[in-house]
């Protein structure tokens, strides 16, 4: 029984929680904006030094954001070993 428990616990603890899963979303819609942000400045702003300090900005934090988005996408992976084909068949599959 405590097996069990604690089995659940740790996988309850691996699972990305809602919240995260939101913060994911939100980040994805920035990282978006970011890119957006980015090929407007490029393409309609003067080249000065204070816009390419901007473009370095954008995209230092696109960067940022990106890489979280790659550590929450590997934890989701982690958290759900049937995902992505590895799942057992079902009883409807099996007959």
């Amino acid at each position: 029984m405590h097996q069990i428990v604690e089995a659940l616990e740790t996988e309850v603890q691996t699972r990305p929680s809602p919240i995260e899963f939101e913060m994911a979303y939100q980040a994805r819609v920035a990282i978006d904006r970011i890119k957006f942000a980015i090929k407007h400045t490029e393409q309609f702003a003067r080249p000065c030094d204070t816009m390419r300090e901007v473009g370095m900005q954008l995209l230092d934090a696109l960067e940022r954001l990106e890489s979280l988005d790659r550590r929450f996408q590997a934890r989701s992976r982690l958290s759900n070993p049937h995902r992505n084909g590895n799942r057992r068949p079902s009883v409807a599959s099996a007959t």
